[in-house]
């Protein structure tokens, strides 16, 4: 089956970690997948070949997504090459952890740019093409963080948060349209993203014993794209091993 009969799915940093992780999952779910990255190519080239090598399709598509300009220019291109992208997950995060009195303007703006205003710059201009073709999956990844807070994350758990509410917001202005908007809130998985903590405290916190998977994230987001999710919208599905706000 060409991409053009395919469903089309976007995953904003694909490149590695749970991105990666979700980007084959989709394709290999039948999915033509977009790969988003910012500038790490050589990873997101090994997603691609990890994608086609089990006889999936994708595409790369570098672009900023805390820049709404570049993320219109790309999304607006897409869009040109595909009647519709079906499928959006807002995946690309970053962090900058530290305590609250040490933090900078910058270590601030550049977390909430990248988590948070990257969903209205990624989003918007998609939701206009899934509104009118009355159909669509959001799906949003949030973080325990932004559930339960976490010290010497101020800037990350209300970026994480504020995904949280623009989740459940969104979901009820869309839903008529058949579009679903739901988020996914992982605890601690394994990847990039936990480099600089502390296994050990962070193993004490989890009921399971252990740190979570990427695959075990990416099988619920494919979950929340299939039909058999079309009645969950507004929700915040955790995937942390037992830890509980």
């Amino acid at each position: 089956m060409s991409e053009q009969n395919k469903e089309i799915a976007l995953v904003t940093g694909a490149s590695r970690g749970i991105g990666k992780a979700v980007a084959i999952a989709l394709a290999q779910s039948g999915r033509h997948v977009v790969i988003n990255y910012r500038s790490n190519e050589e990873e997101a080239q090994k997603t691609l070949e990890t994608i086609e090598s089990s006889g999936g399709s994708g595409e790369l598509c570098p672009f900023d997504v805390s820049d709404g300009k570049q993320s219109q220019e790309a999304i607006g291109s897409l869009l040109e090459r595909y009647e519709q992208i079906h499928i959006l997950v807002n995946n690309a995060g970053i962090r900058d952890d530290m305590l609250m009195i040490w933090m900078e303007e910058d270590n601030w703006n550049k977390v909430l740019d990248t988590n948070l205003s990257s969903f209205y710059h990624v989003s918007r201009p998609i939701l206009k093409n899934m509104l009118s073709k009355r159909f669509g999956r959001i799906i949003n990844m949030t973080s325990t963080s932004g559930q339960s807070g976490m010290p010497g994350q101020v800037n990350y758990s209300a970026a994480k948060s504020g995904l949280i509410g623009a989740t459940m917001a969104l979901a009820k202005e869309v839903a008529k349209r058949k579009v679903t908007v739901n988020a996914v809130a992982p605890g601690f998985i394994e990847s990039d993203m936990l480099e600089g903590m502390d296994e050990k405290q962070m193993l004490s916190q989890i009921p399971m014993k252990r740190l979570g998977k990427a695959e075990e994230v990416a099988g619920t987001v494919v979950f929340l794209c299939s039909e058999s999710a079309a009645y969950i919208t507004g929700q915040v599905i955790a995937i942390n091993g037992g830890i509980y706000t």
